[in-house]
């Protein structure tokens, strides 16, 4: 089948203006400002009447399977399912664990995304948890990233008390097993460091730069939960990282907010990415370590989070990108831009930035707000 979007107001995510986007098999074939298509069979038209298009949102951080169990068992969040992916305008995402690397494993993490990436979207993952050493698929972190696609990096935590409290130089050993599997199997290969709230946080992160490993396999998030983890996350993306700004918690200033002021201390927006944490849990503990309190990150919080960006003074088409293009390049995947040739994964705006329409590699999963497709067990 082949479709045409006439009429869209292009976000590549740079602004081209309204043009016509040809699709077919996955792929985009054609972007021109006005598409002559006579002799095509089986062509559907979507006429988008002027609305935004970009790229479909990419979710570098999201518990597939589920957060949560500091509260027991009955405290684990569930499994996220398909439809509430495309109704967040998430076209590909990142399956991470959590706390739980006990009840959930890298096997089960593998499978969910297989799972949705069947069912129509594009699914990859970290393999790890919380803890050191890492639980793997294989038995080893060079396997796991060299011979199972979907694996694109280890997850890890510092600076939390639930963490293990690895050495430097068993961080380095794991970066070093990153770099080794990355160069042999095309990837890019990234330490996902879950970032926590205790003193000092970027300490190890910058003995392992001193060290000579190269930053761009450092990719840590949550940096705007404390102001000094703020500011050590400028730093570090002033030296060529990239800062990851969580959008459903962890902060201790509005997102919004955090990017407008990273962006006045001269970090490049080019360096700055969005991710949800959709699906963990959010504890709250006392001064004692116990937790009082209990909740679950919204899995639409970055789709949330855009209107409000563009509202601060952010500028749509650089909003846009620190979801879609600037992830995809952190993560070293071929996503996030429209492009002739790119895969079709794109979602269609109102004026507003409220969601109205997600096509992820070529097939439409949902039109004016209506989802076409669903999860097989929805």
């Amino acid at each position: 089948m082949f479709i045409v979007l006439k009429n869209a107001n292009l976000y590549k995510p740079t602004h081209a203006g309204n043009v016509d986007i040809l699709i077919s098999q996955g792929k985009i074939l054609a972007i021109e400002p006005e598409l002559v298509l006579s002799g095509l069979n089986n062509l559907k038209v979507i006429d988008c009447k002027g609305a935004i298009v970009t790229p479909g949102l990419i979710d570098q951080h999201i518990h597939l399977i589920g957060g949560g169990g500091e509260g027991g068992f009955s405290s684990r969040t569930p499994q996220v399912t398909l439809s509430r992916l495309i109704k967040a305008g998430s076209t590909t995402v990142v399956g991470v664990l959590g706390t739980d690397g006990i009840s959930r494993s890298p096997k089960d993490l593998y499978a969910k995304a297989a799972g949705l990436t069947a069912e129509g979207i594009t699914a990859y993952m970290h393999t790890g948890s919380y803890e050191v050493p890492t639980k793997t698929i294989t038995g080893s972190i060079r396997d796991d990233l060299a011979f199972l696609p979907p694996v694109l990096g280890v997850k890890i935590a510092l600076a939390d008390h639930r963490c293990s409290f690895p050495s430097t130089h068993e961080l380095s050993r794991i970066v070093s097993d990153i770099r080794i599997a990355s160069l042999l199997s095309g990837k890019k290969g990234v330490l996902h460091i879950h970032m926590g709230g205790l003193p000092q946080p970027f300490a190890q992160i910058n003995e392992l730069l001193e060290m000579g490993l190269p930053i761009h396999h450092i990719s840590p998030t949550h940096v705007a939960r404390t102001e000094a983890l703020f500011q050590d996350a400028v730093q570090f993306a002033l030296k060529g990282g990239y800062m990851d700004i969580t959008s459903g918690g962890s902060r201790f200033t509005p997102p919004e907010q955090a990017i407008k002021l990273a962006l006045e201390a001269g970090v490049a927006a080019s360096q700055i990415t969005i991710s949800s944490d959709g699906n963990g849990s959010i504890p709250k503990f006392n001064d004692k370590g116990e937790m009082i309190g209990l909740s679950a990150a919204d899995v639409d919080s970055n789709l949330m989070l855009l209107p409000q960006l563009v509202n601060a003074g952010v500028a749509p088409e650089l909003a846009i990108a620190m979801m879609t293009a600037n992830v995809a390049r952190s993560l070293g995947i071929n996503k996030g831009s429209i492009e002739v040739g790119q895969d079709a994964d794109l979602c269609l705006f109102n004026d507003d930035f409220t969601l109205r329409g997600v096509i992820a590699k070529g097939r439409p999963l949902m039109d004016n707000n209506e989802l076409l497709v669903t999860g097989n067990f929805e």
